[in-house]
């Protein structure tokens, strides 16, 4: 079926939240797609930093496929072989001295660490939160309540919980809105939906001397960050500063939906039995994914590679001089193109022209999240064929 003949169906089909995509993906194999009509990309997305270790991996599929034919569900009412060493993989990768839950996403994530930090709230007479402006957390009611992202929140609101909203990246202003009242700080490493904003250096160590001088829960959300997108198996290595609480999920399934909610030392221990559960959470054929995952990025050297080709492709980036192009921002395989202008959806679609998958994450931003196993000659591949890409996009706009 042609690429036109499925954007039709799924418009006729689909709530229309999302649109029409402008792509019908038909399969793939390494860091490359095909459509629906036969023609190839270098996708530099990964079903939004997703997809850790490319297409059609083999160590996925044989994960995959080995557990489906094994045992593909089991509720919470069993347990299973893969969802405990899963979760002590994780414990062991991140000090050893915690408590998993598994989700299937990571809004569900953040809704568990949520729960957890509302439970110890009310435990400790603790009353509001803190997030970032321009945050994001996820879109089901609780993780949208943390999400500072007016266009997405407000026309939800209100919410049930305190939110105060703090400028990203500020220590000074963070400082002064936790008190021994709030009952948790949620930020991420690097504001993923933002563009790909990284603070200044230090903030996260900021954040966590913060919560420990008033007893504010730590919330790292990773949803994005983690499982060696920044060179690192979690952003938060990168300054030492370990949260109370971690949300996971995208690249750690490679693919399959899972999600993860890690809290460390006496605060595993806040939840009681029936306080939160998930039907699929913890999914055998999730949990086998996650370990083929892990173990194919520790095998292959996959966070030496996240670093090393993440400054190949920034260093290609920073070497043009072209009118629409600002700079790049980011670390690993997570960097966004940064424009000087509001043109991010016109060079998305000039890239797609060009044989290359980018995001228009901001009206000035690109996001870059390609697989893992990206290599230097791909990244090379597109940072040569930028310049004529913004040139074409610089047409389309002038012509509009």
């Amino acid at each position: 079926m042609s690429g036109d003949d499925l954007r039709k169906r799924f418009e006729a089909a689909f709530m229309p939240n999302y649109g029409v995509p402008p792509v019908a993906l038909a399969r793939g194999e390494g860091c490359r797609v095909w459509d629906a009509d036969g023609r190839e990309y270098l996708d530099l997305i990964a079903g939004i930093a997703v997809s850790s270790l490319g297409h059609a991996h083999p160590a996925l599929v044989e994960a995959v496929a080995a557990q489906a034919a094994t045992l593909a569900h089991t509720s919470n009412l069993f347990l299973h072989e893969p969802e405990v060493l899963l979760a002590e993989r994780l414990l062991g990768l991140l000090g050893g001295d915690g408590r998993v839950f598994l989700a299937n996403s990571g809004t569900e994530a953040n809704e568990a660490a949520l729960k957890l930090a509302i439970k110890y709230g009310k435990a400790n007479g603790r009353t509001y939160f803190v997030a970032a402006e321009n945050g994001f957390h996820g879109r089901s009611m609780g993780a949208l309540s943390l999400t500072g992202k007016n266009a997405i929140r407000e026309p939800f609101g209100p919410f049930a919980i305190d939110v105060r909203f703090v400028p990203y990246g500020d220590a000074d202003a963070l400082e002064a809105a936790v008190d021994e009242r709030c009952a948790a700080v949620f930020l991420e490493p690097a504001q993923g939906e933002a563009g790909v904003v990284p603070p200044p250096d230090g903030y996260f160590a900021a954040a966590r001397r913060i919560c420990d001088a008033t007893g504010a829960l730590f919330v790292a959300d990773e949803i994005q960050s983690a499982i060696g997108r920044t060179g690192a198996w979690f952003a938060f290595q990168h300054e030492d500063a370990r949260p109370d609480v971690l949300t996971l999920a995208k690249g750690l399934g490679g693919g399959l939906p899972i999600g993860a909610c890690v809290a460390f030392g006496d605060h595993g221990d806040i939840f009681a039995k029936g306080d939160h559960g998930s039907t699929f959470g913890g999914n055998p054929v999730s949990a086998a994914a996650a370990l083929a995952v892990l173990d194919t990025i520790d095998k292959d050297g996959l966070l030496a590679n996240a670093a090393e080709v993440g400054e190949t492709l920034a260093a290609g980036l920073e070497a043009i001089d072209h009118p629409l192009l600002k700079g790049v921002r980011g670390r690993g395989l997570w960097r966004a193109a940064v424009l000087t202008g509001p043109h991010a959806p016109a060079v998305e679609a000039a890239a797609r022209d060009a044989g290359f998958l980018i995001n228009a994450l901001q009206p000035d931003a690109l996001r870059l999240a390609p697989p893992l196993t990206l290599t230097a000659a791909q990244a090379r591949s597109f940072t040569a064929a930028f310049p004529t890409i913004l040139d074409a996009a610089a047409s389309a706009v002038k012509e509009s």
